[in-house]
């Protein structure tokens, strides 16, 4: 029992803390916390680039801008150099196309649709397919292409 039992001072009933005791800690440690939100973010910024799904097409260049953002998702039909036809990233067939886009018309508000066709496509094909949209309800048709294309004067380009 000896130098570690508890004393009692003369009569005044306090206690002293035994040698090598410290008192409780009443603060949090947020250091392994922000370790932990650190890694985190670094394992997002990492892994969110690799989730961007797309169906690789060859697209023309134009000296064209982009266009601004908006409130909706964008809707996107794209035909590929071997005559794959998808909206979004689902495939579907030729004969389907215009009653979905009926439907689908009828659901939003945004009238734009955006067309992304392989450069390899004759243009009549595409023509055939902006029809096709026309007909389904989107007036506005956006053509997406690559950047740094030719500028026809309007640049130092060719």
């Amino acid at each position: 029992m000896g130098a570690q039992a508890i004393r009692r001072q003369s009569g005044s009933g306090t206690r002293r803390r035994r040698r090598g005791q410290a008192k409780r800690m009443s603060e949090i440690n947020v250091t392994p916390f922000v370790d932990v939100m650190l890694v985190l973010l670094i394992i997002f910024m990492v892994a969110a680039p690799m989730l961007t799904v797309g169906v690789p097409v060859e697209l023309p260049e134009s000296a064209a801008g982009a266009l601004a953002a908006e409130q909706e998702e964008p809707l996107a039909i794209t035909l590929t150099a071997d005559g794959q036809l998808l909206l979004q990233t689902t495939e579907i067939a030729a004969n389907e196309l215009l009653p979905r886009l009926q439907a689908i018309a009828a659901e939003r508000q945004d009238t734009r649709i955006f067309l992304r066709a392989d450069g390899a496509i004759p243009y009549a094909r595409v023509a055939e397919l902006m029809g096709a949209l026309n007909a389904g309800g989107f007036r506005n048709i956006g053509l997406v292409t690559e950047t740094g294309g030719p500028t026809f004067g309007a640049g130092t380009d060719q």
